[in-house]
């Protein structure tokens, strides 16, 4: 479905992203792993157009979205839940997602823009119970919970996921990871950046390692959970076993 292909990216004169290649099936869930800075958030801009490569190529469904402007590549179904969840924050919730259907709202009618409502409100009953509550006045989880369904109001092919259990209780984010669930159950495509390294491996089907920028280590999430280099730099465990010979 998305296909990124050696990616160089700038912020003006410093390189973010290195010959950076990762790709997204239809219905699969991919994630990107990594510390802090390395450069995932900048993935995911850069794929929903809001920033462009120096190099490289992006497609989407064999589609050249490269250097397209960010509202063209939403239209043409892509859409992000983004880092810090940038909600309208004096707007109630329900305003803040009928506006996620803004990009296709003049193809469809008022009756499916409700049914998609009704259809998020069943993913997330506290939104349903939160419809005409400032958004701003909401506690972290369902802030989180609303950014998620914002940005399912355009019936994206693939959604974008920049941290989504930033911040966020325990109870919480397996509240968010059941939601994902039942959005992988109808083959929505997902990108996940997660700093929670077991959470994104035990959800994701593959896994890209990011670190200053370049991918050092892909495959299956599985594969990566068992790598050493991730579980001593990420998932904060160390071999202990006792080692064989000498006294």
């Amino acid at each position: 479905m998305i296909e990124v292909k050696n990616i160089d990216v700038f912020y003006d004169q410093v390189q973010a992203l290195w010959d950076v290649s990762l790709n997204v099936s239809e219905g699969e869930v991919v994630t990107v792993i990594g510390a802090n800075g390395a450069g995932k958030t900048t993935i995911l801009n850069t794929i929903c157009g809001i920033l462009h490569p120096e190099r490289g190529r992006i497609a989407l469904d064999g589609i050249d979205i490269t250097n397209l402007h960010a509202y063209k590549i939403a239209r043409l179904g892509i859409s992000i839940s983004p880092e810090g969840r940038q909600l309208f924050g004096p707007l109630t919730v329900e305003d803040n997602l009928i506006l996620g259907s803004y990009i296709k709202a003049r193809k469809r009618e008022k009756k499916q823009i409700k049914r998609e409502l009704d259809s998020l409100y069943g993913l997330f009953p506290i939104l349903a119970k939160r419809g005409r509550q400032i958004s701003s006045t909401l506690s972290g989880g369902e802030q989180q919970m609303l950014s998620i369904a914002r940005a399912m109001m355009s019936r994206p092919k693939l959604l974008l996921l920049d941290e989504p259990t930033m911040g966020l209780a325990p109870l919480v984010v397996r509240e968010i990871f059941r939601v994902l669930s039942n959005l992988r159950e109808r083959s929505i495509s997902i990108l996940l950046v997660e700093q929670n390294t077991n959470i994104a491996l035990d959800f994701a089907d593959r896994a890209f390692l990011l670190e200053t920028g370049k991918i050092v280590l892909q495959g299956k999430s599985n594969d990566l959970k068992n790598n050493e280099r991730v579980i001593q730099a990420y998932l904060g465990k160390l071999d202990v076993a006792p080692k064989s010979g000498g006294s």
